[in-house]
């Protein structure tokens, strides 16, 4: 290929609500996705039906390529982010942050003034994701340990880290 071709790029995957039919193809994408946890099946099925309007899932080419299930907190101005996977076939493209702002623009978060999620200190990907998308919307980032090792592990999994990003206040108006 001649140095002064750029290489076509990728198509950006459709962007939509799930559906009860796309649990199994969801369980497959998370459990591809080391090191999140694996839920059964039966939880992706009822997120993708119960939860829909607060979940989306990424397609390209008929394939869920990308997923996340989030909800927002009863008696909280706060939209929390459970999971996000992305294929390692969609990486690459910025698809996270397009699904985490896609899912902020939805009519059902606009009582949200900011996102909610937890990470382990060791998630570099989830960290990274998360500070960029911040920086993306203009969003101050903080983070406090919350689910503890030892007192709600029982010593099994590391502690998670409750990461807030508080919205813009123009970003929470328009919501």
């Amino acid at each position: 290929m001649p140095k002064d071709v750029t290489p076509p790029r990728p198509p950006m995957p459709l962007l939509r609500k799930p559906e009860a039919t796309d649990g199994a193809a969801i369980w497959e994408l998370v459990r591809s996705c080391k090191p999140l946890d694996e839920n059964s099946m039966y939880c992706n099925i009822v997120q993708a039906e119960h939860f829909r309007d607060t979940c989306v899932v990424a397609e390209l080419d008929g394939e869920v390529v990308g997923w996340i299930s989030g909800h927002m907190i009863p008696n909280q101005d706060a939209f929390f982010v459970w999971q996000v996977a992305v294929s390692e076939k969609a990486r690459g493209l910025g698809l996270g942050k397009k699904m985490l702002h896609h899912l902020i623009e939805r009519e059902e978060c606009d009582e949200a003034a900011c996102l909610k999620t937890t990470i382990t200190r060791d998630n570099a990907a989830s960290w990274g994701l998360f500070r960029s998308f911040a920086r993306m919307i203009g969003g101050d980032l903080s983070d406090e340990p919350h689910y503890i090792r030892d007192e709600h592990f029982d010593g099994k999994h590391a502690t998670e880290h409750m990461v807030t990003i508080e919205f813009p206040e123009e970003l929470a108006k328009a919501a």
